[in-house]
């Protein structure tokens, strides 16, 4: 698996970007968003259980990832047609503001290290990467575990006040000063 101080790995990819007919759709890649924080997170799998809470709760917070200037980008392996027709059916996923990429050749999350072994599904892996494409947070629950958003929020955070962040820091404590 990729982790912190990796460079994400190049991608073009089709994605999800609304549900207006004719403008469902775009190609996104790694430099889609120049100069940006970004955080990328992947789902197992579109018409699950677990998943569309967190990509609901990612999509309640888009606003907080935009005050820091951070790009959120969802993933699974599953096509754009799924994710369409998943947001056309569930209503915590109609008006999700972000990006919901389709990995179905399975080449990000390969190149990530974060394609499940047995079940060939992206793991629920949660990348913080910086403005320039380096990975500076790295992790993986288990797939029957949802993440919390606050926390890829405080880690983010902590990650951009370039500080020592002592344990259990929030934005606006004081950081620590190195000896």
């Amino acid at each position: 698996m990729l982790t912190v101080g990796d460079r994400l790995p190049a991608f073009k990819l089709q994605a999800v970007v609304g549900t207006q007919p004719g403008a469902e759709f775009a190609e996104i890649t790694g430099e889609s968003h120049p100069d940006q924080w970004k955080v990328l997170f992947f789902w197992p799998m579109d018409f699950t259980f677990v998943c569309p809470t967190e990509i609901a709760e990612f999509g309640r917070r888009v606003a907080d990832f935009e005050e820091r200037d951070v790009q959120v980008l969802g993933a699974s392996t599953d096509t754009h047609y799924a994710h369409l027709a998943w947001r056309g059916s569930h209503p915590d996923l109609k008006d999700v503001p972000f990006p919901m990429l389709a990995d179905t050749k399975r080449e990000l999350v390969t190149a990530l290290g974060v394609l499940h072994k047995r079940d060939g599904v992206a793991l629920r892996a949660t990348f913080i990467v910086d403005a320039e494409g380096t990975i500076r947070h790295a992790s993986v629950n288990d797939l029957s575990v949802g993440r919390n958003v606050e926390e890829v929020l405080r880690v983010l955070d902590a990650l951009q006040t370039d500080a020592l962040c002592p344990c259990n820091w929030r934005k606006g404590d004081p950081t620590l000063e190195a000896a």
